[in-house]
This record gives structure tokens, sequence and C-alpha cells, in this order.
């Protein structure tokens, strides 16, 4: 009866062993879809942004929240639909602004659910993304330099990542 009990608690070690190997196999990707920093579009990506980036300089946490917008177009030749818009930071949220109206804000996966919005975007069609950071987010221990990315994903599964930063001061 031990050699029995041996026998399937090695077993059974193995066997979690395998499912844990399993789950952490790397997973091969058919495409580049590392998001696009600079306004750039990815190898699969119709999106562009007319600007990449964008520096709020030194703002203060007292004087609120700060707000800049991007505009975004698609050069591709065919429509597109962008599925998601989400951020890297729960300080910072963001809205798509089409001729068909305002949608958001979307903020970081993980503090709410971040729905699917397919907005269909033309070919050489624009859209903006209205950006919106909170300096008094994260409270005292805010202050420094800061950088964000907000993404937008589209139907070709393809990701445009647009940054801000700034020096936050109390």
């Amino acid at each position: 009866m031990n050699k029995y009990r041996k026998l399937v608690t090695v077993l059974a070690v193995l066997l979690v062993f395998g499912v844990f190997l399993w789950i952490a196999r790397p997973v091969a990707n058919s495409g580049d879809n590392t998001p696009a920093i600079g306004g750039g579009p990815t190898a699969t990506s119709v999106l562009s942004a007319t600007e990449g980036s964008y520096d709020f300089g030194s703002i203060s946490m007292a004087k609120g929240k700060v707000t800049h917008v991007f505009k975004v177009k698609n050069i591709g030749d065919r429509e597109v639909k962008i599925n998601k818009l989400y951020t890297s930071c729960m300080c910072t949220s963001a809205s798509l602004l089409t001729a068909g109206g305002k949608q958001g804000p979307f903020g970081m996966p993980g503090h709410a659910a971040i729905p699917r919005i397919d907005t269909p975007l033309a070919s050489g069609g624009e859209a903006e993304v209205e950006v919106v950071f909170d300096p008094a987010a994260h409270g005292p221990a805010g202050v420094g330099r800061i950088e964000r990315k907000i993404m937008l994903e589209n139907d070709g599964g393809a990701t445009l990542a647009i940054a801000i930063s700034a020096t936050v001061t109390p």
C-alpha cells in the first residue's frame, strides 16, 4: 500500500509539472504586434498618429488633471475597426472622438473591463484620442517623471501606442 501511495504521489507531481510547462510554453507570434511608438504603424497596422508622444512638461498635482488630444488616421486602403482603447495606468484615461460621437473614457485593463468598441474608420478617415492624466491619482508618492501609454487595437490585431509624459510636482 505504501508503494502505491508513493507512485500516485509521483504521478500527481509529474502531472502538475507537465501542466505548468504546457501553460508556460512560448506561443508562436504570427506577426509583429509590438506597439509602434512615435506615430508609425506596426507591420500590420493601418492606424497612424500625427504625433506619437506628447510631453506636458512640469505639472502640479494641486492644479488637477491635464488633457491632450491626439489625431489618428487610417492610412490603409480599406475600412478598419478600432476594437479597443486602453491605457497603461489607472491615472490616465482616453476617449475616442469620431464623427459618430465620443466613446469612453477608457482606462487600464484590470481596473475596469475594457469593452470592445468596434468603431469603423474609413480609409483616409481621421479620429481623435482625448487623453486625460490625473497627476494626483498616485498621491504624494506620484511626484517625479512619468511616462504613460495609450493603446488602440484594430480588427487586424495590430496595436498603435501613443504616449504622454510629464514631470509631476506637488
